[in-house]
């Protein structure tokens, strides 16, 4: 059985020329849905992906309008392949897994993909090493500036009580504390008394 996707982005646009191709296309069931492309929560496309039997095609207009990136596309196209059904798209004939071209095609963008997914790994990886080594620090900016902890531990040097100065600062006693420990070079100050 033929089975048509349809997709539109959002309300204010209408499924017609879709719904039309599809139906030319012989189409006998249609799945439609008024989502953005980017959400992973498309209801219409989980129907479509669970209601396949071995020998259905799934058929769409472009494949922007069934998946939102490669890697989007190669595993609705997985999941198609598992049900044993086929994919095909009306303006892109080479994506048409009925045909050994096609499925020969969505072999080779795996393989890309899968290579471009290393390379990006690998490159992150080299560049995260590269700024650790120039000083560059991940993850969320200090609560507390270096004069703020400098003048914390004067405080507390002055006996003053550890809750009085987070207080003092605006910050939970235990972002005090981890900020007066993770000052390099600065070991903290005896908080004996709390």
């Amino acid at each position: 059985m033929m089975i048509g996707y349809a997709r539109v982005s959002t309300q204010g646009q209408d499924l017609d020329q879709q719904r039309a191709a599809l139906g030319s296309a012989g189409c006998i069931r249609l799945f439609e849905e008024k989502v953005s492309g980017a959400k992973r929560d498309r209801p219409e496309l989980v129907k479509l992906l669970n209601h396949l039997h071995p020998g259905d095609v799934v058929t769409v207009t472009r494949l922007d309008r069934l998946a939102r990136s490669t890697r989007d596309l190669l595993d609705i196209a997985e999941r198609i392949r598992e049900a044993e059904a086929g994919l095909r798209s009306l303006a892109e004939p080479w994506a048409d897994t009925t045909m050994p071209a096609g499925r020969m095609v969505l072999t080779m963008f795996a393989g890309v993909a899968d290579f471009e997914r290393s390379l990006i790994v690998e490159r992150t990886s080299a560049g995260r090493i590269a700024a650790r080594a120039r000083g560059v620090r991940f993850g969320p900016s200090p609560t507390l500036s270096a004069d703020q902890v400098t003048h914390a531990r004067q405080l507390i040097a002055q006996d003053k009580p550890v809750t009085e100065v987070a207080r003092l600062l605006k910050v939970h006693r235990a972002t005090l504390y981890r900020a007066l420990n993770s000052v390099e070079g600065c070991p903290a100050a005896p908080l004996s008394g709390e």
